[in-house]
């Protein structure tokens, strides 16, 4: 049997590139990317190449030491590099605005640019670098860290009932929500899964249940619309997502879809949990009304497999993103602790 913890190597350093997964075509084909610049490492977290809060932010750590590698001749200063960095950390920071572990991993490197003193490009592009692997190791930790927390509140032979994909191909570990089930069949415990397909790009369908299946682990895919009427038949025990955003109250965002489970779980007795590391943790916001939702683009809901669903005169709205007030969350899952409501006050982040 595949051990829970032999997960997908999402993300690597390969020494002159990073190195990904192409999640666009799984799970027909698995196929790996190397990303060598960091308008490239853009592109493809624009572009959900490489998705999940954690994963961008490891790759676009990695995008800002990409853009001060092999650029400049003997003569190149330290501000140069800086600059190339700078303008690479505003590049990357357009690409996704919902998911803050974006903004957390690059404000740690722009911390880098402004502590590294004027000399030659090495200092600050080895500087970089060991920025951006530290942040891939420590989201490795820290997924672990979720995974051990949360296990505890799944007991043998739960049902879970999962939405998008918040695994190993979510981050540079084990994942969050996932990483809670891997975890819990460690321990013996027999977990079965209901995966939520997740429209338009069906990220369960394709990603969460590839993963599970790659575990020999029990997951049955079902159409969004399914989910109420599995939790109405009793054939659900708990909801088990991740996050890309919390805010201090304990609002959560999350993959579009999230809200409405959410009240239909509360509406059966069915907790809803949320599992994310400390750095999807937002104390800026109060709450969940400022936190941006992303919109993309047409296509996505236009098109299925290439063919066109939608009339052209048809306008479309595709929010990627909902907003889960707080009440409707049963507890959130951290790489610290598994906190219970209320959460304000509780959810300081915490060190890696």
């Amino acid at each position: 049997m595949t051990s829970p913890f032999s997960e997908p190597r999402t993300i690597e350093w390969t020494g002159t590139a990073v190195k990904i997964i192409d999640q666009t075509i799984l799970p027909g084909r698995l196929r790996y990317l190397e990303l060598s610049s960091a308008e490239e490492t853009a592109d493809a977290i624009r572009t959900m190449k490489v998705r999940g809060a954690p994963a961008i932010g490891v790759v676009a750590a990695l995008g800002v030491a990409l853009s001060v590698r092999g650029r400049g001749g003997s003569s190149a200063t330290e501000s140069d590099a800086a600059k190339r960095a700078l303008d690479a950390i505003e590049l990357l920071r357009s690409t996704r605005p919902t998911a803050v572990n974006l903004a957390w991993a690059l404000e740690r490197m722009r911390g880098v640019v402004g502590k590294t003193k004027r000399s030659r490009t090495g200092g600050l592009k080895e500087a970089l670098l060991s920025e951006a692997l530290s942040i891939m190791e420590e989201d490795k930790r820290l997924c672990r860290r979720i995974g051990e927390n949360g296990a505890r509140l799944l007991r043998d032979g739960s049902t879970v009932l999962t939405h998008c994909n918040a695994g190993a191909l979510a981050t540079a570990g084990m994942g969050t929500a996932l990483a809670v089930i891997y975890v819990a069949v460690s321990q013996g415990k027999k977990i079965r899964v209901i995966a939520d397909e997740t429209r338009p790009l069906l990220q369960g369908a394709r990603l969460t249940a590839w993963e599970l299946v790659a575990r020999e682990i029990d997951v049955t895919v079902v159409c969004d619309s399914a989910a109420a009427w599995l939790m109405k038949q009793g054939k659900v025990d708990c909801v088990l997502v991740g996050a890309d955003r919390v805010a201090r109250n304990g609002d959560v965002a999350n993959k579009i879809g999230s809200y409405s489970l959410a009240i239909v779980a509360k509406e059966h007795g069915i907790p809803f949990y949320v599992a994310c590391p400390y750095s999807t943790i937002d104390e800026s916001l109060p709450d969940g009304s400022s936190i941006p939702v992303e919109e993309r683009g047409e296509e996505e809901i236009r098109l299925v497999a290439g063919k066109k669903v939608v009339p052209d005169k048809a306008r479309v709205y595709n929010p990627a993103f909902d907003i889960v007030p707080h009440d409707y969350v049963a507890a959130i899952v951290t790489d610290r602790d598994v906190t219970t409501p209320p959460f304000e006050g509780k959810l300081g982040i915490a060190g890696g």
